[in-house]
């Protein structure tokens, strides 16, 4: 493969089934959630299995900036030793576009005593933080995001206090997540409760959950929106990390476009992640069904939208309003790019993406037309439009690189399935 990859990268379509064996990456949630907990656990942690890209290697940093030793003896292995307790960092925390770090860490900078300024680039400065912060603040903690996004100033007492909170987790799961990880450092029990039935993706509740209980943490389900946390802290434990169940998305989906076969080395019941069950929906096609609802798998809908455009009835996905405050307004990106390939292949209605489908599409492979997509700097915009290249002549992605957000791999992964890549001409 390229090193380092162009500006832009042109697929040429196999023309034949793609198969072969991949392991995927580690799971970025599961191993950020980790590297948190281990920093916030008394000991030495070891974490197997690890995704090793730009969102952990931010997390890293910054638990390194807060006085946690954090060792790589090797791609897929951290090591963290930590006094159990945070420190106060030497400067605020720079944490790009990545959402998950900046969320966690907005909840567990408040058992600091002291300042910290949690930030992020451009892209995370436009991605909504106010909920999390209404509910530290409810908390008697003080926490304040000028604009209702990143930076967030946190001036924390070394505690996370103790009571009851509520949170809104209508925009993201990742903000009832961030208080149950901070919330065994309180003085007493916290409870979290939501404040309405919606969530995003309550299988990664459930995902952070088994991990903290996996640290000690003792948590008790209360009622289907509301848990109780003892102030137990964390303990340090070997904690092995399952393949990521978002990358997998594209391997299913590479092989159900193509007709192949690839292998990952694990069955999909055997993921915990919720994007897992989107293999159920792939294993579909080309008659996927005429709704989707993607509420509970969120990150696997770029990768299912762009394989509805080769299905053979049109798709409406429902559920996905999240979708416009992830790394780009991912609705938009999708329908935008969708037309690029044909004019009238997509439309947003609502916060619903109808994809219009049309099995002909692969008989664009012999075309000399060029296809540039637009990825928004997100990486599953980049992952998901490869896809399209895989049948489809002439699809051009730009910016190539975003995709070391989560899947450093994906281009090498490819060309080790026969996928020929080139610079654009």
């Amino acid at each position: 493969m390229l090193s380092p990859l162009p500006p832009a990268l042109t697929l040429v379509p196999p023309g034949h089934p793609l198969v072969g064996r991949v392991s995927p990456p580690g799971s970025k949630s599961i191993t950020n959630r980790a590297l948190l907990l281990a920093a916030l656990a008394s000991g030495t942690s070891r974490l197997t299995g690890a995704l090793k890209s730009q969102d952990t290697t931010l997390m890293a940093a910054a638990l390194r900036q807060m006085g946690m030793s954090v060792e790589e003896p090797d791609a897929t292995t951290f090591v963290v030793t930590s006094s159990g307790r945070l420190q106060v960092p030497d400067a605020p925390l720079a944490l790009g576009n990545a959402g998950t770090a900046t969320r966690f860490l907005t909840a567990a900078a408040a058992t600091i005593d002291g300042t910290v300024i949690v930030d992020g680039d451009a892209h995370m400065r436009l991605r909504p933080i106010a909920p999390l912060v209404a509910a530290l603040r409810s908390l008697g903690i003080d926490a304040v995001a000028e604009t209702g996004c990143p930076p967030v100033t946190i001036h924390g007492h070394g505690s996370f206090g103790q009571g009851r909170v509520e949170i809104d987790a209508g925009l993201s799961s990742q903000y009832v997540s961030a208080l149950l990880m901070a919330a065994p450092l309180g003085d007493g029990p916290v409870e979290v409760a939501l404040t309405g039935s919606d969530i995003g993706a309550r299988g990664y509740v459930d995902l952070t959950l088994a991990a903290m209980r996996s640290f000690g943490a003792t948590v008790e389900q209360i009622d289907a929106g509301t848990w109780r946390v003892q102030p137990t802290g964390y303990g340090a434990t070997d904690f092995a990390i399952e393949p990521d169940a978002s990358a997998a998305t594209y391997l299913w989906a590479a092989a159900a476009l193509t007709g192949g076969r690839i292998d990952l080395g694990l069955a999909p019941d055997a993921f915990t992640q919720p994007d897992a069950l989107a293999q159920a929906v792939i294993a579909q096609f080309p008659n996927l069904p005429a709704v989707i609802d993607g509420s509970q798998m969120q990150d696997a809908v770029p990768t299912i939208a762009v394989l509805a455009a080769f299905n053979n009835i049109p798709v409406r996905f429902v559920g996905i309003a999240n979708l416009r405050v992830k790394e780009c307004d991912r609705i938009s990106a999708l329908s935008t790019e969708l037309n690029r390939i044909r004019p009238g292949l997509a439309r947003e209605e609502g916060d619903d993406l109808v994809v219009a489908s049309d099995p002909r599409l692969g008989e664009l492979a012999q075309r000399n037309a060029r296809t540039r997509i637009e990825t928004y700097a997100d990486h599953r915009i980049a992952m998901s439009f490869a896809l399209a290249g895989l049948k489809i002549g002439g699809i051009t992605i730009l910016d190539p690189a975003c995709v070391g957000k989560t899947y450093p791999d994906y281009w090498d992964m490819l060309a080790g399935l026969g996928v020929i890549m080139a610079p654009e001409a």
